[in-house]
């Protein structure tokens, strides 16, 4: 049996219902004074025979109640679980099976019962931080529940959701050596986060082949986020999978070889083709036509190509394009680090893409990430997490890139089968496919303001944390809300405080004083825009796949323009 409390209690149990309970409050003279104050957010313990139930305060009324004047108010709590004697040992289960009766003691959670509650039941944990309402006490996340089942990180600007990502990142790869992360990094800012841990990928080292993209992938990039001309797109059907066969013949040999035009492959197929193949195929059929009209169709099309593929800032797709050779294997293992070689985790900057095929990229890794985790079998497990996931799958089907969203969608919804888990990170969770949504079983909610996004995420909560999402607009910078499978109960938690070379970018520089701008002089703008061309110059011939960039930076801001390094991590950061 539980230990005997000497605990005053400041109510009793006056009304129950279902998974909710009133409590009267007691006059001071008949509660202990030396109780902390009784407010909302608090958990408290009822006495119910052989266990305690803990449940949280979620409003409190003055109210006087004409059939017991020894009460001054009333207070209405949420029936969370229960503390039961395990062989002498203290263990907290959810829900509740002996339910309290009126008149039952309710009393304030003691230290020792709230470390029984939050104590993790097995090994497989990480460390985030600790409780708002004991900072005595480590606030844990099952690491298992929280990857095989999703989660999702939740909060307004400014509240600390980039650190709030690192730190759990960091945490994950510190317990889950084995586990390959993948983090779409949208605004450059994690570079610096994960130290030795991570590759860094961007412009200047990604190579993702041309032909890795599905029809619908590289109808977006080459019509430019528009509709593409329904005849144009007939004429790529037709030969595409032609040019993909044309090479699995021929890998080292290029030319129409009308022999062989049947199809061997479907249009999605992943297997490389050349672009000249493509445009001599293109070409001989614009030959044998005599309508005007679709000769100058097909020459628009050619042209169109062309063009893309002469768009220094499409290298990293076109590079080689006109060679033959299959690099998939070697595209895989540098993205997903497959040996992961003490590395493994990959951090991809989409900052310095073009806007134009973005979501085509992203289309692109999501897909690749799921079909590798498909049919590999789950083999090696993967996390991939979606940086402003509102982007990619938007609640609104009518905007954003639809092969896209169903990428990601896909991974919510098969992806635990497979070893592939997701993670989602958002500030406007309204703007967010709600089946996406749904699919995360731990979600950590930071301070949110937008009386949609609180609407849509109390919809989404358990009936148990739907209470508490009352506190959402008022909680601090790192303060979180956590509920869901990786927590043992919704609760109100602070994120530890991160060192300073895990702090993202942003945060990072506004850790600094205000930036001294009178050292940006002239050789300061230069330096900028050299950076600037760069991104849009033809890059050198492709190195060979591996840990190494293919091009080295160009040179970046130094020390003596009388710059603060530390505020320039990125532009200073090497490339692994």
């Amino acid at each position: 049996m539980l230990q005997a409390h000497q605990r005053t209690p400041f109510g009793r149990i006056v009304t129950v219902r279902g998974s909710l309970a009133r409590v009267g409050l007691l006059a001071a003279d008949r509660a202990a004074s030396a109780q902390a104050r009784i407010t909302v957010g608090r958990f408290v313990a009822i006495r119910c025979g052989g266990s305690s139930v803990v449940a949280m305060i979620t409003d409190i009324s003055l109210e006087t109640a004409a059939h017991d004047a020894s009460q001054i108010g009333t207070a209405s709590v949420d029936l969370l679980g229960e503390l039961v004697d395990d062989h002498g040992q203290l263990r907290f289960r959810r829900g509740v099976t002996n339910y309290p009766a009126i008149g039952d003691q309710v009393e304030l959670i003691t230290h020792d019962e709230l470390v029984a509650v939050f104590t993790p039941s097995g090994a497989d944990h990480i460390d985030i931080g600790h409780l708002q309402l004991d900072a005595s006490i480590t606030a844990h996340v099952d690491l298992e529940q929280m990857l095989t089942k999703h989660f999702a990180v939740l909060g307004s600007t400014g509240v600390g959701k980039s650190s709030a990502v690192s730190l759990l990142l960091n945490e994950v790869l510190s317990a889950r050596r084995e586990l390959r992360v993948f983090l779409l990094d949208v605004h450059n800012e994690y570079g610096r986060c994960f130290g030795e841990h991570a590759q860094v990928m961007n412009t200047r080292n990604l190579k993702l082949p041309f032909w890795l993209f599905n029809f619908e992938e590289i109808v977006d990039v080459l019509f430019a986020r528009r509709p593409g001309a329904p005849e144009e797109l007939e004429i790529l059907t037709e030969v595409i999978p032609l040019a993909k066969a044309m090479h699995s013949r021929h890998p080292g040999d290029s030319g129409v070889r009308r022999s062989e035009s049947r199809l061997s492959y479907s249009l999605d197929a992943p297997v490389p083709y050349r672009l000249s193949d493509l445009i001599a195929l293109i070409d001989e059929r614009m030959g044998k036509l005599e309508n005007r009209s679709s000769r100058m169709m097909h020459h628009k099309l050619i042209g169109r190509i062309e063009a893309v593929r002469n768009d220094p800032r499409y290298g990293f797709m076109f590079e080689n394009a006109n060679i033959g050779g299959d690099t998939m294997a070697e595209v895989m293992s540098q993205l997903f680090r497959l040996p992961a070689r003490g590395t493994p985790m990959t951090v991809m900057q989409l900052a310095g893409l073009p806007v134009e095929v973005v979501d085509s990229v992203v289309s692109v890794l999501c897909r690749l990430a799921f079909d590798f985790g498909l049919w590999s079998d789950g083999a090696s497990p993967l996390l991939f997490v979606c940086e402003e996931a509102h982007r990619y799958a938007s609640a609104d089907r009518t905007t954003g890139f639809g092969p896209t969203r169903k990428a990601v969608s896909r991974i919510a919804k098969e992806g635990r089968k497979y070893g592939v888990f997701l993670g989602l990170v958002t500030q406007r969770p309204a703007e967010l496919d709600a089946t996406i949504l749904s699919q995360c079983s731990t979600v950590f909610a930071m301070r949110l303001a937008n009386d949609r996004d609180q609407d849509l995420l109390r919809a989404a909560a358990p009936d148990a944390a739907a209470n508490q999402l009352a506190f959402l607009p008022s909680l601090a910078t790192r303060e979180v809300l956590v509920f869901g499978e990786g927590v043992a109960l919704p609760t109100r938690m602070r994120f530890k405080t991160l060192p300073a070379h895990q702090l993202p970018c942003g945060e990072a520089i506004s850790a600094h004083s205000p930036m001294d701008t009178g050292s940006h002089d002239l050789r300061f703008v230069q330096s900028v825009l050299e950076r600037w061309r760069g991104a849009n110059t033809q890059r050198a011939a492709a190195a060979d796949f591996d840990d190494t960039p293919a091009l080295a930076a160009p040179p970046m801001l130094q020390p003596s323009l009388g710059l603060d390094p530390d505020r320039f991590q990125l532009l200073k950061k090497p490339l692994r």
